[in-house]
């Protein structure tokens, strides 16, 4: 009895030694120096250049060349985020919204998984990640709510679930005028205490503690995001804008800008709604002519500084586009 007991005791030991795997063999990734990179190639007129190799690609950080350790060809399919802003600054126009919303989704690939996400004073989870595009459009046009705007506890939720995506290509596209109600609340009380000679450039946006942590956090998954800039709460529009107005907006605006920069992409300001579903098209057609490259960083060190990325191509006629660095943390 004592010798069954030690053999079966002896077997489990062997078992919890066994090294584990993922149903879907998802990659491990152990090293932090690796840098995952969404890169775009067009030519002197702006034309997308596909079907590109890993071999017509060099990228340098800080100058010194990089060993490309995994590329992915543009034809690869992408993890979609897709944050719809429900607050009561889109009542006006949610049809509109919603149709554009349909159109962008219509322009990606069959195999690109997407998650529905709306926020306001909520952040709603419509659907998971999926290929079904009945399930997807359905979302958006069920997708509804007022009051007010969490957009980066919204970007922060996105992010999250971007995670659990492994190793697929990841990217947000998120529709919203920009102006975040607690972030917006937080800079009132500071600009609202200054002279109108100093309310301009006063706020720096890479101070704010939770726009630095998403955008970390996406520079350490790899991910693109796409603010698409709607033009309400813009204080142009107003009769008499308070230059206290003008300041918050241009503030709101910045932290845009910002997270498009550090991400590789550009922040698409809609100047008229009716430019809402072209510009949709736009960022689908752009997600669908990217090329995914990973490196492993040749300076190890985590000190915090600044890295610039540089990334040339086989042909010099060729433009190449990603994100212009990261903070080494």
């Amino acid at each position: 009895m004592m010798k069954n007991k030690t053999i079966i005791l002896f077997i489990l030991v062997f078992i919890c030694f066994l090294p584990s795997r993922s149903q879907d063999n998802d990659v491990i990734r152990i090293s932090t120096s690796i840098v995952r990179l969404n890169v775009g190639v067009v030519d002197r007129s702006g034309r997308p250049v596909l079907n590109l190799r890993k071999e017509d690609f060099t990228v340098y950080e800080d100058g010194v060349k990089q060993t490309i350790l995994n590329f992915e060809p543009n034809s690869s399919p992408f993890s979609v985020v897709l944050l719809l802003d429900m607050s009561g600054s889109t009542l006006a126009f949610r049809q509109t919204l919603k149709f554009a919303a349909a159109r962008f989704i219509d322009a990606l690939a069959p195999e690109d998984r997407v998650a529905v996400i709306e926020f306001y004073d909520k952040i709603n989870l419509r659907n998971d990640f999926t290929t079904d595009r009945k399930i997807i459009l359905n979302s958006i046009n069920v997708a509804n709510g007022r009051g007010k705007t969490q957009l980066y506890k919204a970007l922060e939720f996105a992010l999250d679930k971007l995670e659990k995506e492994k190793n697929r290509r990841k990217a947000v596209v998120v529709l919203t005028d920009g102006v975040d109600t607690d972030f917006r609340d937080q800079d009132r009380e500071v600009l609202s205490k200054l002279s109108e000679a100093k309310l301009e450039d006063f706020i720096n946006p890479e101070e704010n503690p939770l726009l630095r942590k998403i955008i970390e956090k996406a520079e350490q998954e790899g991910i693109s995001i796409y603010p698409l800039a709607l033009p309400t709460g813009d204080p142009k529009f107003l009769p008499d804008p308070t230059p206290l107005q003008i300041a918050l907006f241009k503030t709101a605006r910045k932290r845009l800008e910002l997270l498009a920069q550090r991400t590789g992409t550009s922040l698409n300001a809609i100047n008229r709604l009716e430019e809402m579903g072209r510009i949709y098209a736009i960022v689908a057609a752009e997600i669908r002519t990217l090329y995914t490259i990973e490196y492993l960083s040749t300076n190890d060190k985590r000190d915090g500084k600044w890295r610039t990325i540089k990334i040339e191509t086989s042909n010099p006629e060729w433009l190449a586009r990603t994100r212009q660095g990261y903070y080494a943390k």
